[in-house]
């Protein structure tokens, strides 16, 4: 059983991607503000393995799901 804590930083290394807290923000600031009538996983800057980690996190209520929905909300915000 995985007991690991996750961050931010986990999740956006767990997402093959840059997990210090400036190139975070940057992507946040770059990519944000995401639509509402987009869901997280269907934007169009993820790859097809990082769309796929998302919908999974959050359909199976998994361990990675509260991170995903504090992206989903930084990601949302003006």
């Amino acid at each position: 059983m995985d007991t690991s804590i996750h961050t931010m930083q986990t999740l956006f290394c767990q997402l093959g991607m840059a997990g210090d807290e400036e190139q975070i923000n940057a992507f946040i600031e770059k990519y944000r503000p995401l639509p509402r009538n987009i869901a997280l996983s269907e934007a169009a800057f993820w790859n097809e393995a990082q769309a796929a980690f998302l919908a999974e996190a959050v359909a199976e209520d998994s361990d990675w799901c509260e991170l995903v929905d504090e992206l989903d909300c930084l990601l949302r915000e003006n």
